[in-house]
């Protein structure tokens, strides 16, 4: 098993998750259709598809060790069943975030999904710095490589705020409707790093 590592921002803490944590995001993130729409994933519409997707990604994230839970920190407001009391700080899981290796020198991002709720907040941009500086400053990567969807300007928009840089797009097609689609890949160097200090808030 691989441990994962908590990443730590001005308003979020990335790390594993629990299972009790299925509820919040369910209500958060799972049953929105707009959150899925530029992902792989399907809406969940009832709480047995919740707690079923909730098993499997903690499968995931134990055996990946590049994956995350994002949790919002001090959220006075959130119901209490959707919070949870970790080292005197109140956590709301609002989404998840992934990486994974493509060869020594070189990461990907497996998607960053936040709740629409909290989309607007600069969250995004936390979450997306935050896994950059882990693959340049832990994991000893050179590049770190994302993408998005042709249309999801939102993502796009993030990616370029952070630094990331458009290197070419590839034609896919969706497992869920057979529907293709086109995808924008983009790079950060950790040679060009210093360029975009700026980027972290």
């Amino acid at each position: 098993m691989k441990e994962n590592r908590i990443l730590q921002t001005k308003d979020l803490i990335l790390k594993p998750g629990i299972f009790e944590d299925w509820k919040a995001l369910y209500e958060n993130l799972w049953s929105h259709e707009e959150s899925a729409k530029y992902m792989l994933w399907r809406p969940a519409f009832s709480e047995e598809e919740a707690k079923e997707r909730m098993w499997k990604s903690l499968k995931h994230q134990e055996e990946s060790g590049l994956a995350w839970f994002i949790y919002r920190r001090k959220a006075e407001e959130a119901d209490e069943k959707a919070a949870e009391e970790i080292g005197g700080e109140t956590l709301e899981p609002i989404g998840f975030a992934g990486l994974v290796r493509l060869d020594e020198e070189t990461y990907e991002d497996t998607g960053i999904a936040i709740g629409p709720d909290f989309v607007g907040k600069g969250y995004g941009k936390q979450v997306l710095n935050a896994l950059t500086e882990y693959c340049f400053d832990e994991l000893g990567a050179r590049r770190l490589i994302c993408s998005c969807r042709v249309g999801n300007a939102a993502s796009r928009a993030l990616q370029i705020s952070c630094g990331f840089r458009y290197i070419h797009s590839e034609e896919r097609t969706d497992p869920r409707n057979g529907e293709k689609y086109i995808l924008e890949f983009y790079e950060r160097r950790r040679e060009e790093r210093g360029i975009w200090e700026n980027t972290r808030n």
